[in-house]
């Protein structure tokens, strides 16, 4: 297993990833004239969803990377390249076209459900979340290592429930500025991530470099 502040620096990957709070402004619009009641049931399913969906990338997305040959030490340059990306687009206070494209925006206008897609997927549980959670599991194959990185998607799932719940409430307290400032901070947190998952895959990949 890993120590303590390895599984905090794990959480807090998750937290800049997924971005809650960044999530705002974009639930507010996809929800705009939805009722009260249908909001709180489109909160319950997005959180569910990106529960279930992290949590089974945790469990099998390793033996899918089998099956189709791909190594870990790949993996990780590959899904460290694509959360780089994606933090350059939070640094910038943007939505990365890795997890919608404008095509994908103006469809789900049209949607009767925005619950799943593209809520849960692919702007909260987008590939870059499902990237980290498979190269966190990686670290270790101990049954408690699993069960703590579960803790840590469920809270995250909690986490990101509470604040949708309160986006209403949030939004007339926090400006558009203010929430831009956490996500370039977030962004900020995510690049240094994306370096060290590309450093340490490419390490493995050319065990010279060490």
């Amino acid at each position: 297993m890993l120590t303590y502040p390895d599984y905090v620096k794990i959480f807090i990957g998750l937290i800049a990833i997924v971005n809650p709070l960044g999530a705002i402004p974009i639930f507010i619009s996809l929800t705009n004239g939805v009722g009260k009641i249908e909001r709180k049931r489109i909160v319950n399913i997005v959180a569910t969803t990106v529960a279930l969906i992290l949590l089974v990338s945790l469990f099998i997305g390793e033996y899918t990377l089998a099956i189709f040959g791909i190594s870990m030490h790949s993996f990780r340059v590959g899904g460290g390249i694509l959360i780089l990306l994606m933090s350059i687009s939070m640094l910038n206070a943007k939505v990365s076209p890795i997890a919608q494209t404008r095509q994908e925006a103006e469809e789900s206008k049209d949607k009767e459900t925005i619950a799943v897609v593209p809520l849960s997927i692919p702007l909260l549980a987008g590939p870059g979340a499902i990237s980290t959670v498979i190269i966190d599991a990686h670290k270790s194959h101990n049954i408690g290592h699993y069960a703590i990185i579960s803790v840590a998607i469920l809270a995250l799932s909690l986490m990101l429930w509470l604040v949708l719940r309160m986006s209403p409430l949030i939004s007339k307290h926090i400006s558009a500025t203010g929430i831009n400032i956490f996500t370039r901070i977030m962004g900020l947190i995510l690049s240094a991530i994306a370096v060290e998952f590309i450093a340490n895959g490419l390490k493995g990949l050319f065990p010279g470099l060490t």
